[in-house]
């Protein structure tokens, strides 16, 4: 069974998250999503808020668990038995800093493998940080964000 983990602050999803999560459950055996914090990001939803939210999305995609983790990422990912790390690479500017977290979790645990998944051309520009900006001005996320979720991420993010 090949086990892979997608991690991200996830705050909130958006499509092109979903798409990606999507994928990815259609390669690994088992996906797990983890909710992870970032230092450098100010999150509007909690953790607990952020994982109910990708439950939503994910339900009835038997092959996909989502967990909220702490610490690194490799570190969980050996903890829960994956064996890859699946990133969404959106532009050149991704890649970047996507290749230096790899390289980094490649020098912490060398038996963990990153795999850059691109996202499809329509979605590439879509962000939890574009749905939070269009939203502080009352715009319309529903390109952004997924149906199930628009109304309760709608009403904690419109003003």
């Amino acid at each position: 069974m090949i086990k892979a983990i997608y991690p991200g602050t996830f705050d909130p999803i958006t499509l092109g998250h979903l798409d990606v999560i999507l994928r990815a459950a259609r390669i690994y055996d088992h996906l797990i999503i983890a909710v992870m914090e970032n230092k450098k990001k100010t999150c509007t939803f909690s953790k607990a808020e952020r994982k109910k939210l990708i439950e939503e999305c994910v339900k009835g995609i038997d092959n996909v668990e989502v967990v909220v983790g702490e610490g690194l990422t490799v570190d969980l990912a050996k903890e829960h038995g994956c064996k890859i790390i699946v990133r969404g690479i959106r532009a050149v500017s991704d890649y970047e800093s996507e290749l230096a977290l790899a390289t980094a979790n490649m020098s912490l645990n060398n038996e963990i493998e990153t795999v850059f998944m691109v996202s499809k051309p329509e979605l590439s520009f879509l962000s939890s940080s574009i749905a939070k900006e269009i939203a502080s001005f009352n715009g319309d996320i529903s390109d952004i964000i997924p149906p199930q979720i628009i109304k309760e991420v709608a009403e904690k993010l419109y003003v």
